[in-house]
């Protein structure tokens, strides 16, 4: 018997099998649950590609969260395959490159504004159009970086993610009372496509070679992962408006 037994999961952001969010969607099978993804335009495909990959055959329901009628249409998309949904994945995250690479001081609103509504106001789109399936409460989990401090390259998507971390405990105030939690799993980095397109991320392997006290695995994504399913479960009934760190224990140390 599964921590998810007779659940229902959608998850977000599954494109290569080395990215946290279809370490998650497995787990999320092997533990009982059922899983939907999203994925939308070029990356259906490669999402579709990668799902076979999984214990279990999975539906996959285009989604792009910066389009209204897709979010608008989600729920009803989603019925055929789930008359409800217990836990939804948000692994979702982007910038153009002129926010990213030590530009931050020369990056125009138009770029910034793409980074903050796809990272961070998506998790709010996100759940509000899952909500008419979470009649009976559930659990929002979203995959942050952590953004209390500055990183190197990181710039407009490190503000994407302070956003991102303000939007889940508003989200967690205003959603508590119909029994749906709220949280973020602030991962250390991996290298998965997204970290690709990130210039400089090497900097931020050498962080966690030199700081992390538990060690770091750049190739591993299921210790994020885990932590992910965790909070989908039952075994975190009255977490909510949390941010639970998974970096080998860099975020706890000084310089």
């Amino acid at each position: 018997m599964g921590i998810l037994d007779g659940r229902s999961v959608l998850v977000t952001g599954v494109l290569t099998d080395q990215s946290i969010a279809f370490h998650i969607a497995r787990l999320c099978q092997e533990e009982g649950a059922s899983v939907i993804l999203t994925s939308f335009g070029r990356a259906l495909s490669l999402t579709t590609r990668v799902a076979t990959r999984l214990p279990n055959p999975v539906e996959t329901v285009e989604l792009d969260v910066t389009e209204r009628e897709h979010l608008e249409s989600l729920a009803d998309r989603l019925r055929p395959f789930a008359d409800h949904i217990d836990g939804v994945v948000h692994s979702i995250g982007f910038a153009p490159e002129a926010a990213l690479g030590g530009n931050f001081l020369n990056t125009e609103w138009a770029d910034v504004s793409t980074a903050v509504e796809v990272s961070a106001y998506s998790l709010k789109s996100l759940t509000m159009a899952c909500l008419p399936l979470m009649d009976r409460g559930g659990s929002v989990v979203g995959l942050d970086f952590d953004a209390s401090v500055a990183w190197p390259t990181y710039d407009w998507m490190g503000v994407a993610k302070a956003a991102l971390e303000s939007t889940s405990r508003y989200l967690a105030r205003d959603l508590g009372s119909r029994g749906i939690r709220v949280n973020l799993v602030a991962a250390g980095p991996i290298r998965t496509m997204a970290a690709k397109s990130i210039p400089g991320f090497e900097e931020f392997e050498e962080v966690w070679k030199e700081r992390a006290p538990l060690g770091w695995d750049l190739t591993n994504p299921e210790p994020a992962a885990r932590a992910c399913v965790a909070l989908l479960s039952d075994w975190f009934p009255a977490t909510t408006g949390e941010i639970v760190h998974v970096d080998g224990g860099v975020h706890s140390q000084g310089a």
